[in-house]
């Protein structure tokens, strides 16, 4: 296998991983670990509007996932495309969110759109999209709204 070939498997892999550490991170309220991965400049739009750095995407996030119950995030047919050290990934998320009381569930289906920069030697975030196809469940009265 050439070098770049093999390069390029390990840099999707390194991405792959990221995606899917994020994902238990944010339901483990590992804040911090969330936070690893966004570039400090990461641009983002989770649904809401444009959000501007690692700080105000995480505290986003933050809203939502200390306002309800248990979640789990989960992504299937992740795709990644690595052009050097910029590369973009896809990566579908189906995420569940339980009220405080385990009474009432709201799941979207929806698609991270990712762009990517290799930074000081790691993969970071600088802009994530979150695309939402549809939602189940009363947003209200699982977060708190």
């Amino acid at each position: 296998m050439n070098p770049d070939a093999l390069q390029r498997l390990l840099d999707e892999r390194d991405i792959e991983r990221a995606l899917y550490t994020t994902a238990r991170a944010m339901d483990d309220h590992d804040w911090s670990a969330v936070a690893e991965v966004f570039a400090d400049d990461a641009t983002g739009d989770l649904g809401t509007g444009p959000l501007v750095g690692s700080g105000a995407i995480v505290a986003l996030i933050r809203s939502y996932l200390d306002a309800c119950g248990p979640t789990q995030h989960l992504l299937g047919n992740v795709i990644v495309d690595v052009a050097g050290d910029s590369a973009v990934s896809r990566a579908y998320v189906h995420d569940l969110h339980l009220s405080a009381d385990g009474a009432e569930r709201f799941y979207t289906m929806g698609d991270y759109r990712d762009r990517w920069e290799r930074r000081a030697g790691r993969w970071r975030i600088v802009e994530r999209i979150k695309v939402n196809r549809a939602h189940v469940g009363p947003l209200e009265s699982v977060f708190g709204g």
